[in-house]
């Protein structure tokens, strides 16, 4: 199971009035770290014909993260079937490897031609594997 991690520091617009990152925050990097993962193992092509929508999602909050914290997230796919795709993504603070949040999402893999389901080609499934 290959793993794409990404880096990054919570700034000023990742907070809310707790003085906390935001849990709507936490979801929006779930989806650009998947975004960022797709885009580095595909080719142009293959983007240009297909295309992921989230259609079931669910996080776990354990700790918080504040301004100034540097993050790393780290995502995997554990299972892809038919046209369904199963990837979690774990944000940890990097500074003392603490697990803030887990995410389990389920992906579906759509056709730009139709915009329908699309089963997943096998070699799509070898990028992720």
């Amino acid at each position: 199971m290959q793993n794409y991690q990404q880096e990054l520091i919570v700034t000023k617009q990742d907070i809310d009035e707790r003085r906390h990152v935001n849990n709507v925050r936490y979801v929006e990097w779930v989806q650009d770290v998947a975004k960022l993962d797709w885009d580095l193992k595909s080719s142009e092509a293959t983007r240009n014909k297909y295309y992921w929508v989230m259609i079931s999602h669910h996080i776990q909050y354990k700790a918080e993260a504040v301004l100034g914290d540097t993050l790393l997230l780290k995502t995997f796919v554990t299972q892809s079937k038919g046209v369904k795709s199963t990837r979690i993504v774990e944000i940890y603070n990097k500074s003392n490897n603490k697990l803030l949040t887990t995410s389990e999402t389920i992906w579906c893999f759509m056709s730009h031609d139709t915009n329908r389901p699309a089963r997943i080609p096998e070699d799509i499934n070898v990028l992720f594997s």
